[in-house]
């Protein structure tokens, strides 16, 4: 009986249940992980647009549509990551993994950690892009204000001249408070990143302490093998000792045997 077979025998009370003599992995854990796969599939197909839309940033088809669109779907996947990302900790921390839950361990948080981090990067990209965005709204809007306020300071006495100015001003306004809004936006966006790098390093920390049990273990099979074969070395060689021993033992009975026969022969004939 190989190692595995044991191990699936001893835990088969408890994660798995028994039909037809085969045992079948835990349906709680068979609904949960691939409910996860489901939900980065799902997320996988969001990176994917959010990487167009974040490529149009910037250019002549950026709009505020286009922005709106990105800030909500990096709002959206962040969150659906939060999610993922606690569900897979339940799944890495499950109890007693049949060798089909460990692989199922491994390629989860494989497929999460890849994930998670092609999004950080469009994240940040995102950032970077709006920040760009901001500095140069609010560069051309200094730029309109200063002439503006020139162009009062020459017409002051002239009503008129003031009522067309009254639409620049409102303007003005409406950049202002576009340029918060998208300054809100970056905030929001870099404390989602922020979240999501403590989640990162969560999965990874539980991830490490597994490899490192998987590591004692098998370093403790090697050790149980090794200290195996040195037993049976032994055996062998006090075996082969015996045997020696037993062959000397017959051959010195032997020879004991023909002198005590000399000496009776020669006693008699004498």
């Amino acid at each position: 009986m190989s190692f595995d077979q044991l191990s699936s025998i001893e835990a088969g009370g408890g994660g798995r249940s028994r039909n037809n003599g085969a045992y079948t992995d835990d349906p709680e854990f068979s609904r949960l992980s691939q409910g996860l796969m489901n939900k980065l599939f799902h997320l996988q197909g969001n990176i994917s647009k959010l990487k167009a839309d974040i490529g149009l940033l910037g250019t002549r088809r950026d709009n505020p549509r286009l922005r709106e669109r990105v800030h909500a779907t990096i709002e959206e996947s962040t969150e659906q990551f939060k999610e993922v990302g606690e569900g897979v900790k339940k799944i890495q921390t499950w109890e007693e993994p049949t060798p089909t839950q460990k692989y199922s361990q491994q390629k989860l948080s494989r497929e999460f950690k890849s994930a998670l981090g092609e999004f950080q990067s469009l994240q940040r990209t995102a950032i970077e892009k709006q920040r760009a965005s901001v500095t140069a709204a609010k560069a051309a809007l200094d730029q309109d204000t200063s002439a503006e306020g020139h162009t009062e300071g020459e017409q002051l006495q002239l009503q008129q001249q003031e009522q067309v100015h009254l639409a620049p001003q409102d303007e003005v306004d409406f950049q202002e408070a576009l340029i918060t809004e998208r300054e809100e936006e970056i905030r929001q966006i870099e404390e989602g990143v922020g979240d999501l790098n403590v989640l990162f390093q969560q999965v990874a920390q539980i991830v490490g302490e597994q490899g490192e049990q998987l590591e004692t273990i098998e370093s403790n099979a090697v050790n149980v093998r090794d200290d195996t074969r040195g037993a049976d070395y032994e055996l062998r060689s006090a075996a082969r000792y015996q045997k020696n021993a037993r062959s000397k033992a017959c051959c010195l009975l032997l020879i004991l045997a023909i002198i005590m026969a000399i000496v009776l022969l020669a006693v008699f004939l004498g």
